[in-house]
């Protein structure tokens, strides 16, 4: 049985820094990536990163402030967010896709498998 389970969330002040991870269980997984969604507002994709790590991609609102990477050895992906505005505070949640391509993958419905979720919180 699959299980991604996320951690590394909280509250943090405008400029700060968090580390969400997720550990995934149950199978190795191509793609992994992260979405995010705010209260009254859609689930949206944040970012994604294929198996070698050597393809990711970002939303436009995150591209310089966040970056994903993976340790397939403990098939466990992260999301480092760096200088983070009120705007970033959401749920953050880890989804991965069974299957391989080169595409962005930016839609909720293009992955197979979720998480719970791990609040973040960035105050003014």
């Amino acid at each position: 049985q699959v299980q991604l389970v996320e951690s590394g969330g909280g509250l943090v002040q405008a400029g700060g820094s968090l580390r969400l991870s997720c550990a995934a269980s149950g199978r190795t997984f191509s793609i992994m990536g992260w979405f995010r969604q705010a209260p009254g507002k859609e689930r949206e994709f944040v970012s994604r990163i294929n198996w070698s790590g050597g393809l990711a991609y970002y939303a436009d609102s995150v591209k310089g402030r966040f970056t994903i990477s993976r340790d397939n050895a403990k098939s466990t992906a992260y999301l480092q967010m760096n200088s983070l505005k009120p705007e970033d505070t959401a749920v953050y949640y880890c989804a991965v896709r069974t299957g391989y391509g080169l595409l962005v993958y930016r839609e909720a419905r293009e992955y197979d498998y979720w998480g719970q979720g791990t609040q973040v919180t960035v105050s003014s």
